[in-house]
């Protein structure tokens, strides 16, 4: 038997607070999961158009701004006997007011957003691709802001 493969892209964002010190980061209890707000890219959207809307709707802030793009990257998982490959699109985004401008979406209530230093982020998120995701944004970061 044959293993399918699926390959979607994606579009997500690192972001920051206004003072560079903290990073947005998404906890899921239910799957003890700490990850980067992130989701499929849908129609003719663009990755940065889809990664500002899954930011907003994973987490409940709008008020964002893209300042670098970070670039893409390949990642390979096995998931429920399918091969997934994700394109990945990632953008530095600086939040300039921590207040929410609305509720996650209704399906995003597993997660629960919250700002953290860079150093913790790194150290807690479940995934390497996305640790990746934080040194490259942290070095963007630190060179121009």
């Amino acid at each position: 038997m044959e293993t399918e493969t699926q390959t979607y892209t994606a579009a997500g964002g690192v972001v920051a607070d206004a003072t560079g010190e903290q990073v947005l980061v998404l906890v899921r209890p239910d799957r003890d999961e700490v990850r980067l707000p992130k989701g499929h890219i849908e129609g003719a959207e663009s990755p940065a158009d889809a990664a500002l809307r899954e930011v907003q709707e994973e987490s409940g802030y709008g008020d964002l701004e893209i300042r670098a793009d970070l670039g893409e990257q390949l990642v390979t998982f096995l998931h429920k006997n399918r091969i997934i490959r994700r394109i990945e699109h990632y953008y530095l985004m600086r939040a300039p007011s921590l207040t929410r401008i609305e509720q996650p979406e209704v399906d995003e209530d597993q997660f629960f957003a919250v700002w953290i230093p860079w150093d913790q982020a790194y150290e807690h998120l479940t995934y390497e691709a996305e640790r990746e995701w934080i040194r490259r944004a942290r070095r963007v970061w630190e060179a121009y802001w």
